[in-house]
């Protein structure tokens, strides 16, 4: 048993560490760039026929690459040229964490303030059932209270279609 999970554990490791194995440099800058085109399509990846955007993309990358430049150099090259939509992705630090921050923040807010609402809705139901006398038992509307049948007289009224 314990040859086999050190069998997985290896096939494991060499499989996390062949993953980028194949990837050249160039495709590996090539896909981090948009074609400015106009098809917001990956650079190495756009297919319009006779596209001269892309095909001069491509070059200036070869060109920069046999230069000798550093990924990040190289970046920050076509950023200068064509301008931080040449990105396919925000770059990190600055401002641009923005980018990445953003939605998972927005997805959490949103999350816990539909968990704070229903939270308050329970609560509410709670407080209800339990002036009724039947606290936990699920309650019809129309047992809740007669004290309320004068505001559900008003809404009907206010909400009849005329």
């Amino acid at each position: 048993m314990f040859r086999r999970g050190v069998q997985v554990l290896l096939l494991c490791i060499v499989t996390v560490i062949m993953l980028g194995a194949g990837e050249s440099r160039f495709d590996r800058l090539g896909h981090r760039m948009m074609c400015i085109c106009g098809c917001n399509q990956i650079l190495l990846e756009c297919n319009h026929v006779g596209c001269t955007d892309s095909t001069r993309m491509i070059g200036e990358l070869r060109d920069q690459l046999a230069a000798g430049g550093s990924d990040r150099s190289i970046e920050n090259w076509f950023v200068a040229k064509y301008g931080a939509i040449v990105l396919a992705a925000p770059s990190r630090g600055g401002f641009d964490d923005v980018a990445w921050i953003m939605p998972i923040a927005v997805f959490l807010l949103a999350t816990m303030g539909t968990g704070l609402v229903v939270w308050m809705w329970r609560r509410r139901w709670l407080r209800l059932a339990g002036s009724s006398g039947i606290a936990g038992d699920f309650v019809p509307l129309a047992e809740i209270d007669a004290a309320d049948a004068a505001l559900r007289e008003r809404i009907r009224r206010e909400t009849e279609y005329r």
